[in-house]
């Protein structure tokens, strides 16, 4: 095969693989009714007037499967941590006492649930079409090394893997969406 189209081959499994990896890291934001520091990882909160996130100022624990314990390091920012909590809009009422701010994640309905499972399938679907997009994008590009030298025959066998790259990485981005299908799901 020719070097260039393995050099395309090589760069579009490395961004089908970011592709997955971030779509992993989406599925792991949408809560699934068991507590987790993972739900945590989008807040800011204003550390001496810069956005940090919450982890870099805090502990974050889950003691059992129903509460995150968020232990601040200093006692000046829990009232930055409540409000950031608050606006941050993953419904949840962080409940101060002192010394730690816990969150208690309530039982999730029906309703809810399934509402939690069609985001997670647009998750889903925003993965594969950039896993689309990528294919595309390498095809295109496989096809330009045409005026550098490859022949038809390679540049067909070059999309032909470019599109078992395809099936195999949207495998994987199909395999995190049952799972976390079943996680929400699982009561």
């Amino acid at each position: 095969m020719n070097e260039l189209i393995s050099l395309e081959l090589d760069d579009c499994k490395e961004s089908m693989s970011k592709a997955v990896v971030h779509t992993e890291s989406e599925l792991t934001k949408i809560r699934a009714g068991k507590a987790s520091p993972g739900m945590l990882d989008g807040i800011f909160v204003d550390y001496y007037g810069s956005q940090t996130p919450l982890a870099q100022v805090s502990n974050i624990n889950t003691p059992d499967a129903r509460t995150i314990v968020i232990q601040p390091w200093e006692k000046t920012i829990f009232g930055a941590i409540e409000k950031a909590i608050i606006d941050s809009n993953i419904g949840l009422n962080p409940q101060n006492d002192g010394s730690v701010i816990r969150l208690v994640i309530p039982p999730l309905t029906e309703e809810r649930r399934r509402d939690l499972v069609k985001k997670a399938k647009e998750e889903t679907e925003k993965g594969r079409i950039a896993i689309r997009n990528i294919r595309k994008d390498t095809n295109e590009s496989i096809k330009k090394l045409k005026n550098d030298g490859a022949s038809e025959d390679e540049i067909k066998v070059g999309e032909a893997e470019v599109q078992k790259l395809t099936d195999t990485y949207i495998a994987k981005v199909d395999h995190l969406s049952e799972l976390k299908e079943k996680d929400i799901m699982t009561v």
